[in-house]
Formats: C-alpha cells, structure tokens, sequence
C-alpha cells in the first residue's frame, strides 16, 4: 500500500486534489473529517474544549466552530492549546482508517492533511504532495467559498506553517494558482507517472 500526504495551506485546493486522486482510484483518509468527528456530542475531545475556551458549545450542545476558531486563532499559544487537545485523537483515528485500508488490500491510500508538515507527520506517508497557492489567492478563495472575513483568513493562514518549509518537505508540488482546470491536468500527470511508476 503506497500512501501520499496531500497537504498545503488552508484554502489551497488540497480537497480538489484528493477528490481527484479518489476519482482516479485512491482511497482517502480526510484528516478534516476526521477532526469533526472526534469533536461530536460525547466525544472526549468536546469537554476538553469546552474546558479549555469559553463559550465554545452551542445551546443543544454542539461545538460552535466559528467561535473555537475566533478564539483558538487567536494566538500560537491558543492555536497549541487546541492543536494538543485534537491531534492525539486524530492520529489514534487516522492510524485505525490506514490498518483498515491495508487489511482491504487497497493500493494507494491519500492522506488529505492540512497540518501534516507542522506536525511532524511526514514519516507516517510514503509521498509528500504540496498543493501551493500564493498567499492572496487563498484568502480570496477563504472569503469567497468559506464565508470568512479576511482577518479571520489571514490569521489561519498566518497560523500554519511558513511556505519554505511546505515546500522544502514536499516530494512533489503541485501550482494551484490558476484554474482548476490545469489543477486537475496536474493531478492527472501524477497519477499516470508518479503514481503509476512508483
């Protein structure tokens, strides 16, 4: 099983990326999805939170997104706050996600994370795979499709890691400054090669 880690900054296409992979007949692990669930009605991960930033819950219970991500935004010592409550409970996840693709006998599994660099989890994937975009483009893309204000953009955007470092760790880069279009025709060219040729 050959296992590619598709990350880069928010609002930079990595979902696109990993849609397309799936198309093409990847199996995808979405640390994003992940990351909802273990902070659903129950779940440890949702006390913590609720201890740890005021106000984060909604009336019936429910985590109160925007409001964690105002708060755990922030600052760096409120973003590692959040960061230290999540992440374990996302890798005990993911690492459950990749023994079931392997028992299935699936041949090449995508891990769609954004933060795969930051936290040091380039080692858990054989294949590192950057999607950039320049800085501007991705808060235009952040307020546009998410409905962020341009603040809230720029400081998750600012929040991640640097983009030298991104591109120092990738294996492969993939420019998503311009259309989706020549994105996916990017895909397509590493799946017929890379992929095809590992």
């Amino acid at each position: 099983m050959w296992k590619i880690g598709v990350t880069g900054g928010i609002g930079s296409g990595k979902s696109t990326v990993s849609q397309r992979l799936q198309d093409l007949g990847a199996v995808i692990i979405d640390a994003d999805k992940v990351a909802r669930e273990i902070v659903e009605p129950g779940q440890p991960a949702l006390k913590e939170l609720d201890a740890a930033f005021a106000g984060v819950l909604n009336e019936d219970g429910t985590l109160n997104r925007a409001e964690l991500a105002r708060q755990a935004f922030a600052t760096p010592e409120a973003t590692e706050k959040l960061n230290s409550i999540t992440h374990p409970r996302i890798r005990e996840r993911t690492n459950a996600l990749f023994a079931q693709a392997e028992q299935a006998g699936e041949d090449v599994v995508v891990y769609d994370m954004p933060l795969l660099i930051e936290n040091g989890e380039t080692s858990r994937v054989d294949h590192v795979l950057v999607v950039d975009a320049p800085d501007e483009v991705r808060v235009r893309r952040l307020v546009e499709s998410r409905g962020l204000d341009e603040s809230d953009a720029k400081a998750r955007i600012k929040a991640q890691t640097d983009r030298d470092s991104r591109l120092a760790a990738a294996d492969t880069v993939m420019d998503n400054g311009g259309t989706v279009d020549e994105l996916l025709a990017q895909v397509d060219r590493f799946w017929s090669t890379t992929v095809a040729n590992r």
